[in-house]
């Protein structure tokens, strides 16, 4: 057991989110990253679209808001989609002056001009990008700069436990303290003291069998905060991205929604056209909409995919706007200048999360959630394309300018007692942690995904419910690690998707259910809003006696 220096800010998390707010800090603040990989592994590298914002005069904040607030069926909190739609020029002049290669026009005297594509849901072109490669862009430039920075300590190859709250350790004026984190290539479990924790760990899509996601995307900070007592709100929201690649050594490779923006059509196996029968918008309707269109149309038929088509426009246009998507088409066999390539949706993104205020602060004193693991009232029932990387870039800047106005107020924690290992052993059974890794995916692809009913979510809870069981038992007895941790957290996850999804009584946004196929208009939409207990929770009693004084 080893405790670590102290700091002012611990950041849980190394993309886009964690990085904007660490960089956006006073150069005095000690900070410390916390990164389950490399610094740069994470979701915002994958991230292909772009970053929607308001940049060219022929375009509105009215019109931008207008276009998020319908995307979200009437679930959003304007004040969040007005303050981040309005906050994004000054977001997109900061990531340029850091040097991040947006894509600009090629023409003669336009060479000053971003180049800008048209996603699902956009009235407009408003997304600026990196070639099909913005995530990478931004991730590489932002973790490039915090390498530079003095103040800030990086610790790659670490995952969080749990948050050290004074109210676990008895004390009064609860609040957040720190946490444990296990350091994955020495496996040894540290606690860090800090003044004030960020949870930005992203997303939960890993829940599910088939993600766009990679391995990072397993709602540790949605569950960290549960077990801490914070609220979380919509988490029956999960978005399913509607062109995901489809090939058995791909693992759900993405397919940016921009190749629909630039002209891509989706096509049934015989070449004809279906999302015209769904939405007037067609092959630029929202995620939801066409994702849902899709899995109507492959169990109809019993297809296994569906194609998407832009072979009709010029093979250098596809090649030059999007060069790592052809790349990686080429690679398993398909030449998307020539044909049209398979594809299936596949988990995305989270669109329900922590409860936080409009700098990110959640109920705990002295814990902040930032980026898709915070529930901000930005997506409402359905994040619109390319609003993610905006929405961590403004809510990084606007927790960042809290945290560093308040953080002479805030005391050094206290001695934080050391993890107990001491009634633990290491594990002679690991096959049980891959075993129930499965059957927890299996059931929420199965049971919770793309369209559900009462009695497929009664299902799921059974399950995930003895799930949960098995892995607490698991997890009280045996040295952890990176995939029980992981496992843990899933299922807390797993459970708060299934208790929302049943308590929303009628279809909206993401959330589609057989039982109750309209939305509800006899009443405002409502958040769906899940309280932990307040004593007594299983996960907080382990806790306690492993940290032992």
């Amino acid at each position: 057991m080893v405790t670590t220096n102290r700091f002012d800010v611990l950041i849980i998390g190394s993309g886009a989110a964690g990085l904007s707010l660490a960089l956006r800090l006073p150069d005095h603040v000690r900070i410390a990253i916390l990164s389950k990989s490399s610094l740069e592994e994470g979701s915002t590298l994958y991230a292909q679209g772009g970053i929607s914002a308001v940049t060219d005069p022929q375009d509105t904040f009215e019109s931008h808001i207008a276009d998020t607030l319908d995307a979200g069926a009437g679930l959003n909190k304007p004040e969040a989609v007005r303050f981040t739609i309005e906050h994004a020029p000054a977001a997109i002049d900061w990531l340029v002056n850091l040097g991040v290669p947006f894509t600009r026009h090629n023409q003669t005297g336009d060479q000053d001009r971003f180049h800008l594509t048209r996603e699902g849901g956009h009235s407009t072109r408003r997304v600026l990008h990196a070639a099909d490669a913005t995530g990478r862009a931004m991730e590489t430039t932002l973790a490039g700069e915090a390498r530079r920075r003095d103040n800030i300590t990086l610790l790659e190859h670490h995952i969080a436990i749990d948050l050290i709250t004074a109210g676990k350790l008895g004390l009064a004026d609860n609040r957040s303290l720190g946490a444990y984190v296990l350091d994955r290539t020495r496996k040894q479990v540290s606690a860090i003291p800090a003044r004030t924790v960020v949870l930005a760990t992203g997303g939960a899509s890993k829940v599910y069998l088939y993600t766009s996601n990679p391995d990072t995307s397993s709602g540790d900070g949605i569950a960290m905060a549960w077990r801490a007592g914070c609220r979380v709100a919509n988490m029956e929201f999960n978005q399913f991205h509607p062109t995901c690649l489809y090939h058995p050594q791909a693992k759900s490779f993405l397919v940016t929604e921009a190749v629909r923006g630039e002209g891509g059509q989706l096509r049934l196996p015989d070449g004809s056209t279906f999302m015209e029968r769904f939405d007037e918008r067609g092959n630029l309707a929202p995620r939801d909409i066409v994702a849902r269109a899709i899995d109507h149309e492959m169990k109809r038929l019993g297809a296994e995919y569906v194609l998407l088509d832009i072979s009709h426009r010029p093979a250098p246009f596809i090649r030059e706007h999007f060069p790592n998507v052809y790349a990686r088409c080429r690679e398993l066999g398909y030449d998307m200048t020539l044909e049209p390539i398979p594809v299936v949706p596949a988990a995305h993104y989270t669109c329900g999360g922590v409860i936080t205020d409009m700098y990110g602060r959640t109920d705990l004193d002295g814990l902040y959630a930032i980026g898709e693991v915070a529930c901000t009232g930005m997506h409402g029932a359905n994040r619109m394309a390319s609003n993610s990387l905006l929405e961590c870039l403004v809510f990084g800047t606007a927790a960042a300018e809290h945290i560093g106005s308040t953080l002479t107020d805030i005391s050094e924690p206290p001695a934080l007692p050391d993890w107990d290992e001491s009634r633990v052993r290491d594990s002679d059974e690991e096959v049980v942690v891959s075993h129930n890794w499965d059957e927890l995916r299996r059931c929420m692809w199965n049971y919770v995904g793309i369209v559900r009913t009462d009695k497929r979510l009664a299902r799921a809870w059974r399950r995930v419910d003895l799930l949960q069981q098995e892995i607490q038992e698991y997890y009280s007895n045996f040295t952890v690690s990176s995939d029980l941790l992981e496992l843990r957290n899933l299922a807390q996850v797993a459970a708060l998707i299934i208790r929302s999804a049943q308590l929303r009584k009628e279809s909206r946004g993401l959330h589609y259910t057989l039982d109750y196929p309209e939305a509800d208009t006899t009443r405002p939409p409502e958040d769906t809003v899940l309280k932990p207990p307040a004593a007594g929770d299983t996960d907080l009693e382990n806790d306690r006696q492993r940290a032992a004084n």
